[in-house]
């Protein structure tokens, strides 16, 4: 198991100081997010020998991993989960948030489970009820976009099967987002980074959260008493919040911090 450094300590820290106390948030909230296992399905054998679930999980403190994003979270007081079966009404009741982080496509899982209609019609009808989807896709060579459409489009979102922010070695200049904040989502300047991304064309009810170099990178829809986040990359992985990968000035944790914020602040 991949240990973090003194600065990603630090921030873990910092991470759940700020959103508890600063943010005014308690920790017996009784919210859930479920993070998708089945269109991202991988899995790895791990050091006992085992088959394991890797790849934008809680539980996966590697550079692959969901830890330090849980760990914003469970800051917030929200009880993090999985999901390892289809999205059903009843598999998604008593969640709050659910999260789609690209899905498999065959080079990463000889056995991709694709988003079909009825996953599709279910999920749109959990958040028409109040529940809040985020949607992270990712550039075609690392992630299913065509399938994933088919919910994405019901909200007026759409991934473009295109590559952008191509990023090649450490030329990270190339993956620079520079936010201004003052924004919906953003209220603090931040420097981000995404690397290889595909890009989003919106329509009603959907409205654009985030751009540069003409490109729409997030964006964001109500749908009945639900709400919808979509962006363009899965930004918020530990390898881009552990503070080992990346030039000091990107500061990707502290923007999935402002994330969860504008999360939480949308259940109703």
């Amino acid at each position: 198991m991949q240990s973090f450094n003194s600065f990603a300590k630090r921030a873990i820290v910092f991470v759940l100081i700020m959103c508890s106390t600063a943010l005014g948030y308690s920790a017996d909230r009784s919210e859930r997010v479920l993070v998708d296992a089945w269109f991202n399905s991988q899995q790895r054998t791990n050091a006992a020998g085992k088959q394991e679930y890797f790849h934008y999980k809680w539980d996966d403190v590697s550079n692959s991993g969901f830890f330090l994003f849980g760990q914003i979270f469970r800051g917030f007081g929200v009880a993090t989960d999985t999901l390892y079966s289809a999205p059903t009404a009843a598999n998604l009741k008593g969640a709050q948030f659910y999260i789609i982080v690209s899905p498999d496509i065959p080079a990463k899982n000889p056995q991709p489970h694709y988003v079909q209609p009825e996953d599709a019609r279910q999920v749109a009808e959990w958040v028409k009820a109040g529940g809040v989807l985020v949607l992270m896709a990712n550039d075609p060579a690392n992630g299913e976009i065509e399938h994933l459409d088919l919910l994405a489009d019901v909200f007026g979102i759409h991934f473009n099967p295109v590559l952008s922010h191509h990023v090649i070695g450490k030329a990270h200049d190339t993956g620079r987002i520079p936010v201004a904040g003052s924004g919906p989502l953003f209220h603090y300047p931040h420097t981000l980074f995404m690397k290889d991304t595909c890009t989003i064309s919106i329509k009603g009810p959907a409205a654009s959260l985030l751009q540069d170099r003409g490109d729409i990178l997030m964006a964001s829809a109500k749908y009945g008493k639900g709400t919808v986040f979509a962006v363009a990359d899965p930004w918020v992985y530990n390898e881009y919040t552990n503070g080992q990968n990346l030039p000091p000035e990107y500061d990707n944790l502290a923007g999935a911090v402002e994330l969860v914020n504008w999360l939480v602040k949308q259940v109703q």
